[in-house]
């Protein structure tokens, strides 16, 4: 039989947990309204753009008229460029933090250092970009230019993640494989790799949001502001849907003319970041599955 004072202490506990349910709930919907009501906004200011023509002609007329094909395929190429630069690097190092580097002052710094890296503001990345890749090697403002920069400045996200994905494989399997004869780098790369490969790929998804956004990085290294043509190799200027964006709305030719093409590049970019993350997640659904199979 519980006392009267308990009975109080259980009733408080409920009615605090029921309070804390409706904030977290609210908070949770107001989040849901806000993008909700962010993307009616721009499907109903964009859609009426949207056609064949918009999104494979070129600009025209101080892009006041014409499409975007070129800054479409302008930051494909940028988003792949980076993902080449960073994925790769981002894996290997975490790789070495996690499985490699033993705990102490070394390991301590260099997560310091990843953690102030993905703190630095973008556009030291873009100043730092132009430093480097545009002017001290030669590359000038160009594909590879703006792929390296946005490499770095998504590095750290890829790196963070990753190692998180490898600490939550079980050390068991680690274990297995050592015992079975195994080396450190074959159970690595055969076992520990595979397990947490779905989740690594929840930093890539971050990444490939976060570069598809991004402006100032790619203001300093290879965006061009009107650029009727497509890029033929790796070292040309091309055109990008957050910049064509970022002119269309603040400082081009005609702001009213071009205002509902601003509305339109602004879906666009909407769509594909949402494309490219729902490609993701399969991705990572698919290398799930056959973890578990």
């Amino acid at each position: 039989m519980k006392l009267p004072d308990e009975n109080k202490l259980e009733k408080l506990k409920k009615r605090r947990q029921r309070i804390a349910f409706i904030i977290l709930g609210t908070i949770g919907y107001s989040i849901v309204a806000i993008l909700i009501s962010i993307l009616t906004f721009i499907i109903v200011k964009g859609i009426s753009v949207i056609s064949w023509d918009f999104l494979t002609s070129m600009p025209e007329e101080g892009m006041t008229k014409g499409g975007i094909f070129p800054a479409i395929l302008g930051s494909f190429y940028l988003v792949t460029g980076s993902i080449i630069v960073a994925f790769p690097i981002g894996i290997m190092a975490a790789i070495y933090m996690n499985e490699y580097v033993k705990h102490g002052t070394a390991k301590k710094i260099i997560k310091q250092m990843t953690n102030n890296l993905a703190g630095v503001p973008s556009i030291v990345f873009g100043l730092f970009g132009m430093a480097l890749f545009v002017n001290k090697l030669g590359f000038g403002d160009s594909i590879i230019a703006g792929s390296f920069t946005l490499g770095l400045l998504i590095l750290p996200i890829i790196i963070r993640t990753t190692e998180e994905a490898l600490k939550s494989v079980d050390d068991t399997f680690r274990q297995a494989s050592i015992g079975l004869g195994a080396s450190k780098w074959q159970t690595t790369k055969n076992v520990v790799l595979p397990i947490a490969f779905p989740k690594i790929i929840t930093g890539m998804i971050l990444s490939i949001g976060r570069v598809s956004g991004e402006t100032a990085p790619i203001l300093f290294t290879v965006a061009a502001y009107f650029l009727p043509r497509l890029p033929h190799s790796i070292f040309d200027q091309a055109m990008a849907l957050p910049y064509h964006l970022y002119v269309l709305a603040t400082s081009g030719t005609n702001i009213s003319e071009s205002r509902p093409m601003a509305y339109g590049t602004a879906l666009v970019l909407v769509v594909i970041v949402l494309f490219t993350n729902l490609l993701a997640n399969a991705l990572r659904k698919y290398f799930s599955n056959k973890v578990k199979m």
